[in-house]
């Protein structure tokens, strides 16, 4: 049986959240900006940073590791010390000869030990929370996730990009912001030893362990699995076009069909103000959905992250000059997302009840990443295609299937709630 925990969720959630997010966000996106910095060619990094990204699209491989053997504090922990050193030792050569080669080989080994501790944090969260406390705190989850997310994209590449300046050397200057996300994650790692709680795990005897088959297998088995993946591959997808393109609408020029926003004002506007839309709807969503039930919420949630992308439809066709029209949108388009996803975490947990909580949880998120992954591919064609105002219109017919799998998918509709 799975002793509960006594620590406050609300002190290790967050922080939990925050070095799982932050990690995925500078390895994958931030490389980029450092190596398009340090002089290698677009090619390569579009070849050599987009296999970054396997490691999380394959990381159900390796979960049942992490349910069969140890325990998931002793595996996130572990893998944030492996993080900490990884950015330490980007930072320390980037200014050596054979620099890309060196570097790309600290990150490969920084995007599988990211992708594991993905898998054993929420395993924690799974088995130290009750149901109604993972609904509950599901808002505050996904909404701290994302500001790691906006801390490794904004925060990360300003500091960098002030060193440039000061010391006119961008080896020098990724090489000393390098070295301190790797003293940052250290930190978030003390932090996180100090702050979780240790929590006695359910375990197999070890006659009747299952083989890496069966944990897979009772996945597959689930009851209605067809439909339940159905919903999590295309719950999203307007929204997983929409995110790839929207930071390029706003940076295009009004010739091209963009609003010629500058950098400063689209850090602003998902920096600051967006981050504050997000982090309500968020939490309004899991709140929610801990007093009435998923079932109550489902609908409305689904409406709310799919109905603002109509807004960028108008963006497209008036391509307003003052910056307060484009904010407007990202603060309905953000509050929505964050209310809507609420649902969706729940829906996951959902999917992931069972004696392999850790693995099928792993699992589901490999199909979450892959119905993000594999539509956003596409949505650099299609919008070059359609341009940006029959783009924004095709996005908005993207939402119709997951409006559709929201109404038809199966769970009991009492589930996330409080006492249920």
């Amino acid at each position: 049986m799975t002793q509960k925990p006594t620590k406050n969720p609300w002190i290790w959630v967050p922080t939990l959240y925050l070095t799982e997010s932050m990690p995925y966000v500078v390895i994958i996106t931030v490389s980029v900006i450092m190596y398009k910095n340090l002089g290698i060619s677009n090619a390569d990094i579009g070849l050599y940073t987009s296999f970054l990204y396997l490691p999380w699209v394959i990381k159900p491989i390796w979960s049942p590791i992490l349910e069969l053997f140890g325990n998931k504090k002793q595996w996130f922990l572990s893998m944030q010390l492996i993080l900490s050193l990884v950015f330490l030792g980007v930072g320390m050569t980037t200014g050596v000869d054979q620099f890309f080669t060196i570097t790309l080989a600290f990150f490969w080994m920084g995007a599988f030990a990211s992708a594991t501790n993905d898998i054993a944090s929420d395993g924690l969260y799974l088995i130290a929370l009750k149901p109604d406390q993972q609904s509950f705190f599901v808002g505050m989850r996904s909404t701290f996730y994302r500001v790691g997310m906006i801390t490794g994209q904004g925060l990360i590449v300003v500091i960098a990009g002030n060193l440039e300046q000061k010391l006119s050397n961008p080896a020098q200057a990724w090489s000393w912001t390098m070295i301190g996300v790797g003293a940052l994650m250290l930190t978030l790692t003390g932090v996180n030893y100090l702050s979780t709680p240790k929590v006695i795990e359910a375990r197999v005897a070890k006659e009747d362990q299952p083989s890496f088959g069966k944990v897979f297998s009772t996945f597959f088995t689930k009851k209605n699995i067809g439909l339940s993946l159905g919903f999590v591959l295309l719950y999203r997808l307007g929204e997983s076009q929409l995110v790839k393109m929207a930071s390029p609408f706003f940076l295009d020029s009004r010739e091209a069909g963009g609003l010629g926003l500058s950098t400063t004002e689209v850090g602003f506007i998902y920096g600051t103000l967006g981050v504050i839309a997000l982090l309500a709807g968020g939490i309004l969503g899991g709140i929610l959905i801990s007093r009435d039930g998923l079932g109550k919420w489902m609908i409305p949630m689904a409406f709310a992250i799919n109905a603002p992308n109509i807004g960028y439809i108008f963006l497209s066709w008036l391509q307003p000059e003052h910056v307060v029209f484009a904010t407007t949108v990202v603060f309905i388009e953000q509050l929505g997302y964050g209310f809507g996803f609420a649902a969706f975490m729940v829906f996951l947990i959902f999917l992931a009840e069972g004696i392999f909580k850790t693995a099928h949880y792993a699992l589901a998120t490999g199909f979450m990443a892959m119905g993000m992954m594999l539509p956003g591919m596409l949505s650099g064609y299609m919008q070059q295609w359609l341009g940006y105002p029959g783009f924004f219109v095709w996005v908005v017919i993207a939402t119709i299937p997951g409006f559709v799998m929201a109404y038809v998918v199966k769970y009991p509709r009492e589930f996330g709630k409080k006492n249920s």
